[in-house]
């Protein structure tokens, strides 16, 4: 092997933000089923399997798996890890060991690269914004990963050189950009530049800005031609052809060359199925061949510092060939696949989100001194109280560090929703919402959440109101579907926004359909109650208390009484109020109470109404998912009597469609439906329940082997089985005198699967028996891990493993 030539892949992992602004959880996204949003999706189908890739044998057995992450450069967005460590833990902690073990590999410098927090287009922020921005990344990164970054990667590598100044002014020592943002270069210690034609430049070198300021940050130029064709070209479709096409752009020479290319994370597995595995595959051939030494940046930098010097491209990124325009104006890049349309509401959108925030600016200035020491260096430490959302004792101590004086706790909370303002007025420039071809499309949607937050913000502690002039200023934008860029505003954005009122409301709602709790906390929020009952009379339900909802945020905090009737169905008649007394209100429950008793429904809705007045609510109040899952409740209990008589006509006419199926009659189409419809259900709920029968599995099976059903192209059923194979591998103790009887269930279960054309995902189970095979040799009882032998196969591991 060369020991000149260096490898480096890098990954750029991330996904635009999903969360509602209020609430701070994701809501469905039925275009990911069967999983429930996007991000929970590209998990499973890439972050989590780079995390523990396979790789294959000649005859396609598993003899390894690795954690990619620990021998390539990798970044992640930090709202993204945000959702991960609550989401999937596992895959979380497998990102900081690839840190720890590359560390290790590479001679104290981690893979791991941080990221300008909110993926805003940088040289569109201001300078103020700009520098949050990077302190934000930094400070995920240390407290994520335990150690301050090398490098960070800018949101569409998009640059120009106050983002430059500010990344090295933090000790940023390299970014990552594209051969196209490079303009001219010159050997360090020579005079005379020389011109670079797009993508001309060398990208196996790294090269040093020397910066107005006098300091200086390195710059890594991506190979693009490979980069494309990971991408685009199909690339990832052999792990060996992937490696020979990186290591074909070296010299045949003793010249040190680092050859390197930076993608979408996503090609590793979400765009490219099994892209995780021709990643593992390669790395691990280039090693195994001595093709080249794989590395990482820093580790990299550190033993070849840059001999050259070069100059930008202002205002330039990786996925604009006009530069940055893409999310300031109608340059022409777009998706594809809509030629009719066009991005003229880019720069109207620019220029709405740039009046609001220049308009937030004063307030923030104005009524934060009132209360804080330095606004901004307020800001720029707000970043550990987004990290630790919630936590009482960070925002404790963050108020303590920045106020100029004691507060009181409305102070605290006007003083939080400040913060949260300047937050929201950050989110809103995700580059993601002018990335797209529309307007009204998800991502722009979710920055319109972000501001209309920031609105409402403004609106608390100043009363001042932008809503009027902000949604006129959308009515002027053009979209491609709809009369302007202000329908989907109101028609969605408006529609999720969030107050303590709705919260109350969902708390009544939520306490006619769950049991009780005196001390609830739920998304955001937490409510304690005072007093509840609740009253049941066949379909009908009442419930009446009193309760407390506190923000967690912001620390607002409001009381309500309230009264709800429930009439079958979605049908909620509910009132409301925060003014009414507890004389009274224990006086209006004692009306309710006899009313609803005696049977008089009319009565007690319009002792409701006497006595909170106007403030109504019902089930349409309730919010996104809630109502989703409470309708489902509804729905499967009002459909029980469907199931009831679909399975009565599956098991009433089975043996005369039987004596017809033998005789050669075609079974009628309404019966195999039926046939369909149980067999589903029955395999769904069985995979579901505590344990497995061997029996009812066979019989599940034959069902659609006899009536020839097709129930494998269903994603739902092929999820539930391949959860259900790794839930029951995961109990599995091959010492224990039961293992037989569970690995017998377990390959049936394949078999039949496999037989049937089920398209299981079973990486997750093969990287468990993998890894139980590995333990029982290690502790030195192979003949242990051989019972799993069968099995072993049948996920096609290899033996040798």
């Amino acid at each position: 092997m060369n020991p000149n030539k260096y490898l480096c892949i890098h990954g750029h992992f991330y996904q635009p933000p999903r969360e509602n602004a209020w609430l701070d959880i994701i809501e469905i996204q039925d275009s990911a089923a069967p999983f429930h949003d996007w991000n929970e999706r590209i998990n499973f189908e890439c972050y989590a399997p780079n995390a523990a890739a396979r790789i294959l044998s000649d005859d396609n057995k598993i003899i390894d798996i690795v954690n990619n992450y620990a021998k390539i450069s990798f970044n992640f967005g930090p709202t993204l890890l945000s959702w991960m460590e609550k989401a999937d833990p596992l895959t979380y902690r497998a990102l900081q060991e690839a840190d720890k073990l590359s560390m290790e590999r590479f001679n104290g410098h981690g893979s791991a690269v941080a990221q300008a927090y909110g993926h805003l287009i940088l040289p569109l922020a201001n300078q103020r914004d700009k520098e949050t921005q990077i302190i934000w990344g930094i400070r995920d990164f240390e407290l994520r990963f335990g150690r301050r970054p090398e490098g960070m990667w800018l949101a569409e590598t998009a640059v120009d050189t106050p983002t430059l100044e500010l990344l090295a002014a933090y000790n940023i020592a390299y970014t990552i950009l594209a051969p196209q943002q490079a303009r001219a270069f010159r050997k360090i210690g020579t005079e005379d530049w020389i011109p670079l034609p797009s993508q001309n430049v060398d990208p196996r070198r790294p090269y040093l800005v020397n910066l107005p300021s006098g300091k200086k940050i390195t710059l890594f130029f991506y190979d693009g031609e490979i980069a494309q064709g990971v991408a685009f070209k199909g690339l990832l479709n052999s792990g060996k052809n992937f490696a020979h096409s990186l290591v074909s752009s070296f010299d045949n020479d003793d010249s040190v060359q680092l050859v390197h290319i930076a993608t979408d994370g996503e090609s590793y597995g979400h765009h490219h199925r099994h892209g995780e595995m021709a990643l593992a595959d390669c790395l691990n051939f280039v090693e195994a061949n001595q093709m080249a030494t794989i590395t990482n940046y820093g580790a990299f930098l550190a033993k070849f510092p840059p001999e050259y010097e070069i100059m930008i491209h202002e205002n330039s990124s990786w996925s604009c060939v006009h530069g940055i325009e893409r999310w300031r104006s109608n340059c022409g890049c777009n998706t594809g696949g809509n030629g009719s349309w066009n991005q003229l509401w880019r720069k109207p959108l620019r220029e709405t989100l740039n009046w609001l925030r220049d308009n937030l600016i004063p307030i923030f200035e104005k009524e934060g001194s009132h209360f804080l020491q330095d606004v901004w260096a307020a800001r720029n430490d707000y970043v550990e109280v987004v990290f630790h959302r919630k936590n009482q004792e960070v925002i404790d101590k963050f108020l303590i560090k920045h106020a100029s004086r004691p507060l009181q706790p409305d102070e605290e909370t006007k003083t939080l929703r400040l913060m949260e303002m300047q937050f929201q007025a950050m989110q809103m420039f995700t580059s993601c919402g002018w990335f797209f071809d529309e307007v009204s499309g998800l991502e722009t949607n979710q920055i319109l959440q972000y501001a209309y937050r920031a609105i409402e913000y403004a609106k608390q502690v100043s009363h001042i109101d932008f809503h009027h002039e902000f949604q006129d200023r959308l009515a002027q934008i053009p979209s491609n579907i709809y009369e302007n860029g202000a329908v989907q505003y109101v028609n969605h954005v408006i529609p999720s926004s969030v107050n303590l009122r709705r919260v109350g409301i969902h708390y009544a709602v939520q306490s006619i359909f769950d049991p009780y709790s005196p001390n609830l906390e739920f998304f955001n929020f937490r409510a304690d109650s005072e007093c509840f009952e609740k009253l049941e009379a066949g379909h009908h339900i009442l419930v009446m208390g009193r309760t407390h909802i506190h923000s967690q945020i912001t620390r607002s905090q409001k009381h309500f009484s309230f009264a709800a009737l429930y009439l079958g169905q979605q049908n909620i008649i509910g009132n409301i109020s925060t003014k009414m007394p507890l004389t009274t209100f224990k006086e209006t429950s004692k009306l309710l109470e006899k009313a609803f008793h005696e049977a008089e429904l009319g009565k007690v809705i319009g002792i409701m109404q006497q006595q909170f007045q106007s403030e109504k609510f019902s089930f349409s109040d309730c919010f996104h998912d809630v109502k989703r899952e409470f309708l489902q409740r509804i729905i499967d209990e009002d459909f029980t009597p469907v199931n009831y008589s679909m399975r009565e006509i599956y098991k009433h006419n089975y043996q005369t469609m039987s004596v017809a199926q033998q005789s050669g009659l075609p079974v009628p189409g309404a019966y195999i439906n039926a046939i369909k419809f149980v067999v589903k259900q029955d395999i769904k709920q069985h995979f579901s329940s505590e344990e497995l029968s061997m029996r009812t599995i066979n019989h599940l099976f034959r069902e659609i082997e006899k009536w020839q059903i097709k129930l494998s192209d269903d994603p739902e059923l092929s999820l539930i089985i391949s959860e259900r194979i790794y839930n029951e591998i995961l109990q599995l103790d091959p010492e224990s005198p039961a293992c037989g009887i569970q690995l017998s269930i377990l390959e049936t279960i394949l078999s039949e699967s496999a037989e049937q054309g089920y398209k299981l995902d079973l990486w997750k189970s093969q990287n468990l028996v993998f890894s139980l095979i590995q333990e029982y040799r290690e502790k030195g009882k192979p003949e242990v891990g051989q019972h799993l032998t069968p099995l072993s196969e049948m996920l096609e591991i290899s033996a040798h493993s």
